[in-house]
């Protein structure tokens, strides 16, 4: 199913030159940093939708183009934790390294030929708390970039550790992608809902879809991947593509959705579809054919993905005392084994010096750590993530 909505916001392809905006990251601020749907101001704004969420104002159980499901709840929500914190506001933020999360689970690693050595343990290189970690990319110098919810700030976490915020007033980001050009892209959770390019320069690059806010569509805006030719992939219960012009589409049937990234020669895009990974063609024009099943996980629902040098696509699911962690694939879909996590969690990247650095977050929307793992695999060096 297809729908589409010329948003006249042009795009322009130049690289990305960021000025690091030094100091501490604000303390949050819930008033202005809510996700949409905790927001007081979300039944207005639903309210004027002329197609509504479904399962509100009349809009029926029906499911949206994606396939997201009625009955009320926000598409995808149930099976993924879209939003990952809609609940949880207000948490602080900032490089402290405060009391680690309870309860980290004794886990196993094992080797996966070409991927990672057997006994190689996670390390925590930052913590903090609240919904403050979410949407990693490697930086330029092989450090981090990071989401932060609940101060509406993209934190970077250098090589050794420090951190310094970024970008400040996203509205809620969630979700961090950069093309192949240096276009940097953040997914706006809070009241209108959007795509918002941080750089080369700043401005709203898609807010709306067949004439309606994006919260007509019911939850949040999830996870986005970006392409070379200037468009931007999301998740928001299903698969949506803003392209270099804006014109918003919709793909797919049947589909939970939350973390979602192409491949390195961005011919396939793949999305995570409650316990199993979606996959599409990605033809020249940028829209999506042939949608199936590319793999099943064996324990928990997927939620953030990377993909390697090699074409090798990582997945988080379950973790912890729940086993799981890092679920990895070949190229085919084929499984080719579990890097166990000392919590559940929520997303992954590589980084470091040549891209031989995992880093993984875990966030309850309380406790948030970000891990790295040393691995034999290489990151896709051409993108950020």
């Amino acid at each position: 199913m297809r729908s589409t909505l010329l948003l006249g916001i042009g795009f322009g392809m130049v690289a990305v030159s960021a000025v690091l905006a030094q100091g501490q990251a604000p303390p949050p601020n819930p008033a202005v940093n809510l996700q949409a749907t905790a927001d007081p101001r979300y039944a207005e704004v639903i309210a004027k939708c002329k197609t509504p969420p479904p399962g509100r104002a009349g809009g029926g159980g029906g499911a949206r183009p994606g396939g997201a499901p009625g009955a009320g709840a926000a598409p995808g929500a149930a099976a993924a934790g879209q939003g990952r914190g809609a609940a949880a506001q207000g948490g602080a933020a900032g490089p402290g390294r405060g009391p680690a999360a309870a309860g980290p689970a004794e886990y196993t690693v094992t080797a996966i030929p070409g991927v990672i050595a057997a006994g190689q343990k996670w390390t925590t290189v930052y913590h903090t708390t609240g919904n403050n970690g979410d949407g990693p990319l490697a930086a330029g110098d092989g450090g981090l970039l990071i989401a932060q919810n609940d101060n509406g700030v993209v934190l970077k976490i250098d090589p050794k550790g420090q951190t310094s915020p970024v970008y400040r007033n996203t509205n809620t980001g969630g979700a961090l992608a950069m093309n192949t050009k240096g276009a940097l892209f953040v997914v706006s959770r809070g009241i209108n809902n959007a795509i918002l390019q941080l750089a080369p320069q700043r401005r709203v690059f898609a807010s709306s879809y067949n004439g309606d806010a994006l919260e007509c569509l019911g939850g949040v805006v999830n996870d986005l991947t970006a392409d070379s030719k200037g468009g931007v992939y999301f998740t928001m219960g299903g698969v949506f593509h803003a392209d270099p012009k804006g014109v918003v589409t919709a793909y797919g049937e049947n589909l939970r959705t939350n973390g979602i990234i192409l491949s390195p020669d961005e011919r396939t895009l793949y999305v995570t579809n409650g316990a199993a990974i979606a996959a599409f063609d990605v033809r020249p024009d940028g829209s999506l054919a042939n949608q199936r099943e590319f793999a099943k996980l064996s324990v928990g629902g997927g939620d953030g993905m990377a993909v390697d040098a090699a074409g090798r696509l990582y997945v988080t699911a379950g973790g912890g005392a729940g086993g799981g962690g890092v679920h990895v694939f070949a190229p085919d879909g084929k499984p080719l084994g579990q890097i166990g996590s000392p919590r559940s969690l929520i997303t992954v990247a590589f980084s470091g010096a040549g891209k031989k650095t995992l880093y993984a977050i875990a966030n309850d929307r309380q406790n948030v750590d970000v891990y790295t793992i040393p691995m034999i695999a290489q990151g896709y060096t051409k993108r950020a993530k």
